[in-house]
């Protein structure tokens, strides 16, 4: 499941619809700030933050991430999402 979405961060469309997904007006607003400030599209910048937490998160990251998507209704979303907010919380 979240292997799936992280090789459709790939499509921009299919990045934007997980943002859409969200619901969170304020989420996307951040995002596209994010985004404006580092010169990239907002699903360019969602793709690169997924990618970048699944190639450097450390192992209590990743346990956090875990027991997120144990307690979610869509584990795959709530990991997007609170990978998202950790990467804008960082700038």
């Amino acid at each position: 499941m979240l292997g799936d979405i992280i090789a459709s961060l790939e499509d921009p469309k299919a990045a934007m619809a997980i943002v859409a997904a969200f619901d969170d007006p304020a989420l996307t607003a951040r995002l596209t700030a994010a985004a404006d400030a580092s010169c990239r599209l907002p699903a360019d910048f969602v793709g690169s933050a997924v990618r970048n937490f699944v190639d450097t998160a450390s192992d209590d990251l990743w346990t956090q991430l875990i027991g997120l998507m144990n307690r979610a209704q869509d584990p795959s979303l709530a990991a997007v999402r609170a990978i998202l907010e950790k990467t804008l919380s960082g700038r």
